[in-house]
């Protein structure tokens, strides 16, 4: 059934995580900036939001833009003035010509098999065509999630008092417990993760900046971002590849060093992330050495992916303290936690 749903499934399971993350951001304009009306603060949290992505991308297309102009004349002069003499020796370009004579084009292209295989490209060309089509369906797909995320965030406050109802009263206490230790582990997640994030962010930035990367600041930051989900920062090595190639025209560096430079900053940041910030600051947040964050980050990850990577720190103390709780009897919150399930009960009881 999860399979048939999944496409179904994933916009409503990603809103309601991403509700979860904003709902600190709707509480502060509730409670500081006295807007008491939830859905008008869902509202205006949105828009601050979008407001940053919006200019964000302002101050990055610029420049790009400038940044693909002056790779664009810096490719046509290094063309103009490239000599292959000097990149490959007159042997080796008599046997490349050679080659080409003995492998005439046209007798090639006549061949059986490459024209039946030029006429199986017409049948992909209308499958490309219908993928364009299928984009059309995520679009609306991203719409529907949006929809989502607006709801579940006007109505998140309600499900965190409503949801135990719908729980045996045997099991309640203890399924209030368990879901309040979650609470409680992914804000210490997502707060240490943003605190990760930016300290990853700087320092890429810092390092681009030292080796003189075009464009380090933004790429840092952009690096940074995609630091929210760990070790998805190696989604910008392509574009440092491409800025360190543009570096290498631009420059006096030869291309092998500006490809040490940065993978010499990776690596630094990537250690100082991995040996320093996790541990300390996850480690602080969520009550757990060094080894076990990392034995949890790669287990989770292995399991379930990306999906794994995001949940796993959370997951790794939860079952910690369910095992601490109920199997070795090691709790000692029980009376507080009743206390709550007591506390919410006599709450209903008066809504009622």
């Amino acid at each position: 059934m999860l399979k048939a749903l999944y496409s179904v499934l994933l916009p409503f399971l990603v809103s309601l995580l991403l509700a979860y993350i904003l709902d600190p951001i709707v509480g502060f304009f509730q409670n500081k900036c006295h807007i008491k009306n939830r859905a008008l603060a869902v509202i205006v949290t949105l828009l601050v939001i979008i407001g940053l992505i919006s200019a964000a991308i302002s101050i990055i297309v610029p420049e790009a833009k400038a940044q693909y102009h002056v790779a664009e004349k810096a490719f046509a002069q290094y063309i103009a003035e490239f000599d292959i003499n000097n990149y490959v020796s007159a042997e080796t370009q008599e046997k490349f010509f050679k080659f080409n004579r003995e492998w005439n084009l046209q007798q090639f292209l006549a061949r059986e098999d490459i024209n039946q295989g030029i006429q199986e490209f017409f049948p992909k060309v209308i499958s490309w065509i219908s993928g364009g089509l299928s984009a059309l369906g995520s679009l609306f797909m991203v719409f529907i999630g949006l929809m989502y995320l607006i709801f579940l965030m006007i109505d998140l406050p309600r499900i965190r008092e409503t949801w135990s109802n719908y729980v045996p009263k045997k099991i309640r206490p203890q399924a209030i417990a368990v879901v309040d230790k979650v609470d409680e582990n992914m804000s210490a997640y997502f707060r240490g993760q943003v605190m990760i994030a930016t300290c990853v962010g700087v320092l890429f930035a810092i390092g681009f900046n030292i080796i003189g990367l075009p464009m380090a600041i933004i790429m840092g930051l952009i690096i940074g971002v995609l630091n929210l989900i760990p070790y998805m920062q190696a989604l910008g090595i392509p574009p440092c590849i491409i800025l360190a190639i543009l570096q290498a025209m631009t420059t006096d560096r030869p291309l092998w060093l500006c490809l040490v430079l940065v993978a010499v900053v990776f690596i630094v940041v990537q250690a100082i992330q991995d040996m320093v910030l996790t541990p300390k600051i996850m480690g602080h947040a969520m009550g757990l050495s060094p080894a076990i964050i990392l034995l949890s980050l790669s287990v989770w990850g292995a399991i379930l992916g990306v999906i794994g990577m995001i949940l796993a720190l959370p997951i790794t103390t939860l079952i910690i303290y369910y095992y601490d709780r109920y199997v070795a009897n090691r709790g000692v919150t029980s009376r507080a936690h009743q206390d709550v399930y007591q506390g919410r009960l006599r709450k209903i009881k008066e809504e009622k």
